[in-house]
């Protein structure tokens, strides 16, 4: 897994743009104090302005994906995108129905010959029940939090994101606290497979840039038919883990960070 897919310069001016509604690139520069030549080589190159800005005829450059809360636009790339409450909310065919809807609309292949379906129901089932376990536990109020089912990032060839689930828990004032943005890579299965770990991890660095220095990106594997499990896996080529943990442990992998059980 790489380091980083984008250098401080990159990563400032994008998230610069991401932050505000339309600026222009003196502005960026002075804003940054980066030298306006500099700017502009960026606005033209970085795989990420490319693929998820765009400038308007007044000169002005706008982010895709706000780097705000709520993530305005970030709804465009997601089969399903909500609220925790709305999803609570939402039967679960009608839920179905419009994360099939969602992913007709962002390009999603929809064959279900391997049970796609039913993945996306076991998904939706381990998710409330994640949530039913949270409540339960004392942890922070979770209904304000955005969630994302089928997030598909892939504008252009150079920056791809894919995550199962993405939820974005959002930075908390007192005590003090980054946000985090939990990527969940969810699978049927009972046992660890290195393919999987490294799947999990892939997009972090991605999810880094395009959410911005307020959150932290944390990636998890959810063995759905596994019980009982909660342990971390090594990255491949890499000194770096992922939490790996069933769907009935899964609280644990939020706890790691909010500490809610302590």
């Amino acid at each position: 897994m790489p380091s980083s897919v984008a250098d401080a310069n990159e990563r400032a001016i994008y998230s610069l743009i991401c932050s505000e509604d339309g600026v222009r690139a003196r502005d960026v520069a002075r804003g940054l104090g980066i030298d306006r030549t500099t700017v502009n080589r960026y606005l033209y190159a970085s795989p990420f302005v490319r693929d998820l800005c765009y400038r308007d005829d007044a000169y002005l450059w706008y982010g895709l994906i706000g780097q705000t809360v709520p993530h305005h636009g970030l709804g465009e790339f997601c089969g399903w995108y909500g609220t925790v409450g709305e999803f609570l909310a939402q039967d679960r065919d009608a839920w179905l129905q419009e994360l099939k809807r969602g992913c007709v609309r962002i390009g999603r292949n929809l064959n279900d010959t391997r049970g796609l379906f039913h993945s996306f129901l076991d998904t939706h089932d381990a998710m409330a029940s994640f949530f039913s376990d949270l409540r339960q536990l004392g942890a922070p109020d979770p209904t304000s939090w955005e969630l994302c089912f089928e997030l598909r990032i892939r504008r252009a060839r150079h920056v791809r994101i894919y995550a199962d689930v993405l939820l974005l828990v959002p930075p908390a004032p007192a005590p003090a606290r980054p946000g985090y943005a939990f990527s969940l890579e969810f699978k049927m299965k009972d046992a660890i497979d290195q393919a999987e770990v490294d799947q999990a991890a892939k997009y972090v660095p991605y999810l880094e840039v395009v959410l911005g220095p307020t959150y932290n990106v944390v990636a998890a594997l959810v063995l759905t038919s596994a019980r009982d499990l909660y342990t971390h896996a090594r990255i491949s080529r890499s000194t770096a883990e992922v939490s790996v943990a069933s769907g009935d442990m899964l609280f644990n992998v939020l706890d790691e960070y909010l500490g809610f059980l302590s």
